[in-house]
C-alpha cells in the first residue's frame, strides 16, 4: 500500500521500512545505495569504501521491494572523500546532498504509475515534492516525516544566535539555506496529509508554519539496546569525563559547552567527536585545539568512547530529536542537554538527565560541578539511564508508525 523513500537510509527510516514491511503495508522502497554485505562484489571493495557503504545496508528487507538510483550519490561521496567539495557544496552544485534529495525525488515520480497498487507515498523533508504533487493528482495520501524542527523557527534561532555569537555565524546552517528551497519546503507540508514528527519540540516548532493545521503524530526515536552491565561508581579525585557527539555547528551549541568547560578548569576534561562545518570558523578551531578532539569514529567506536566517560552534554539549540541522546544512556552515560534537543520525549530530568536552558553555559557548568562532586549522584543517573534505555526500544517506536500509516489511509485526501 506505501511507497517509502529516503535518500541515505538511516536508522529510523530502517525501522519504518521493516515496520511497514512486517505489516504488509510496504509496496516498495526507494533510496539511493543499498549495500549488501554478502554480496560477491564486496569483497573486492577497498576497506574505507566498505565501512562508509556499511552504513547503506541497515533496511533489511526483501531485495525485490528495494530500488537504488545509486549514481549521483556515488559521485557525491567519490568528491567528499578526495576533497573535491566544488562540485558537491552548496545546494545548487550538481553532487550536493541537495541536488541528490531532488533527483530521487524526480525519478520516483517518473515510476509511480509502476506501482498501481499504491494507496500513499511516505517521504522525508526536502525529498518529497515531486512525489507529492503527482500523488495528489492520482488520490493518493501524503505521509511527511518531519526528523527537524520547522524550518521557520530554526531560521529565527539562528538569526537570534549569529547576534549572539557572530564569530560562530558560519556554522548556521539554516541561514544559508536559499528561498527557493525554504519554498519547497513549505509546499512538502502544505500538501501532506499527516505528518510524523520525532519530538514534541518538533511538533511546537510546527506553530510557525503560516499554511492549515495539520494532523501531526508524535513518534519518537527507539535506543539501542541497553550496555550489558552497570558502571562502577567513578573518584571524585579524578576530572569528571564529559563527552559530546554530534556536528561542530552552534546550532548544537557547541560555543556554550567549550565556555562551560571552561569555567571549571581542571574539574573536567572534555572529547569532542564531530566533523566542523564547512564554513571557515576560527573561534571553532581554537577550541577544538584546547580539547580532545576526534573529526570521525565508527559508530561502534563512538559507544566505546560513550563507555569511557561519566556525562554526555548536548546543548542544542534546536533538533529533532537526536538519536545521540538515546545512545548516550543506552551506555550508561547520564545527560546533560537543552528542551530544544528533543530529548523530553524520552529523558527524565534529574533522574537520567538534566535539562538546562538554551544558551546557558552557566548552567551547563553548575550541572557539570554538580557531577563532579556528587559520584554517588553520577552513579545512580548512570543506572537510571540504563533502565530507561531498557524501556525506548525501537519496537515502541515501528508501532507507533504502523499506526500513524493505517490513521492515514483511513483519513480523507488533503486538497490542498
Amino acid at each position: 500500500m506505501v511507497l517509502l523513500s529516503h535518500p541515505t537510509g538511516n536508522a529510523n527510516v530502517a525501522a519504518v521500512a521493516e515496520a511497514l514491511q512486517q505489516e504488509n503495508l510496504l509496496t516498495a522502497y526507494f533510496t539511493c545505495i543499498h549495500w549488501r554485505p554478502d554480496a560477491a562484489y564486496a569483497r573486492w571493495v577497498p576497506g574505507g569504501v566498505r565501512r562508509t557503504l556499511e552504513r547503506r545496508a541497515r533496511v533489511r528487507i526483501p531485495a525485490g521491494k528495494i530500488h537504488t538510483r545509486p549514481g549521483r550519490e556515488l559521485v557525491r561521496n567519490l568528491l567528499l572523500r578526495t576533497g573535491e567539495n566544488r562540485f558537491a557544496a552548496g545546494e545548487d552544485k550538481p553532487f550536493s546532498i541537495d541536488a541528490v534529495y531532488r533527483d530521487l525525488d524526480r525519478h520516483i515520480t517518473r515510476r509511480l504509475s509502476d506501482f498501481p497498487a499504491v494507496r500513499a507515498v511516505y517521504a522525508y523533508e526536502d525529498g518529497a515534492l515531486e512525489q507529492f504533487r503527482a500523488a495528489k493528482q492520482r488520490g493518493l495520501r501524503c505521509i511527511y516525516d518531519l526528523p527537524i524542527g520547522y524550518w521557520r523557527a530554526s531560521r529565527e534561532i539562528a538569526a537570534e544566535e549569529a547576534e549572539r555569537r557572530p564569530e560562530w555565524k558560519n556554522t548556521l546552517q539554516a541561514l544559508a539555506d536559499s528561498d527557493a528551497k525554504c519554498a519547497r519546503k513549505d509546499e512538502e507540508l502544505a500538501l501532506a496529509d499527516t505528518v510524523l514528527v520525532p519530538s514534541s519540540f518538533v511538533r511546537r516548532t510546527l506553530d510557525h508554519f503560516p499554511g492549515a493545521q495539520k494532523q501531526v503524530i508524535v513518534a519518537p526515536f527507539g535506543v539501542p539496546a541497553a550496555a550489558a552491565s552497570p558502571r562502577a561508581m567513578t573518584d571524585r579525585s579524578k576530572p569528571l569525563r564529559v563527552l559530546f557527539v554530534g556536528g561542530l555547528s552552534q546550532r548544537k551549541g557547541i560555543a556554550d559547552l567549550f565556555e562551560a568547560v571552561e569555567k571549571l578548569g581542571s574539574a573536567v576534561t572534555l572529547t569532542v567527536i564531530g566533523r566542523k562545518t564547512a564554513g571557515l570558523c576560527p573561534s571553532l578551531d581554537d577550541c577544538c585545539r584546547r580539547v580532545r578532539w576526534i573529526a570521525s569514529l565508527p559508530h561502534a567506536q563512538v559507544l566505546e568512547e560513550m563507555r569511557r566517560h561519566d556525562v554526555f552534554v548536548f546543548p542544542s539549540l534546536f533538533e529533532g530529536l537526536a538519536l545521540v541522546l538515546g545512545e548516550a544512556i543506552s551506555q550508561g552515560l547520564p545527560v546533560i542537554t537543552t528542551p530544544n534537543s528533543g530529548g523530553e520525549d524520552i529523558l527524565r530530568d534529574g533522574v537520567d538527565s538534566f535539562f538546562v536552558p538554551i544558551r546557558s553555559p552557566e548552567a551547563i557548568a553548575g550541572r557539570l560541578l554538580l557531577l563532579h562532586e556528587d559520584r554517588k549522584w553520577l552513579k545512580a543517573m548512570s543506572d537510571a539511564a540504563l533502565e530507561r534505555a531498557g524501556e525506548l526500544t525501537w519496537a515502541a517506536y515501528r508501532r507507533r508508525v504502523v499506526a500513524a500509516v493505517h490513521t492515514a489511509i483511513e483519513r480523507p485526501v488533503s486538497t490542498t
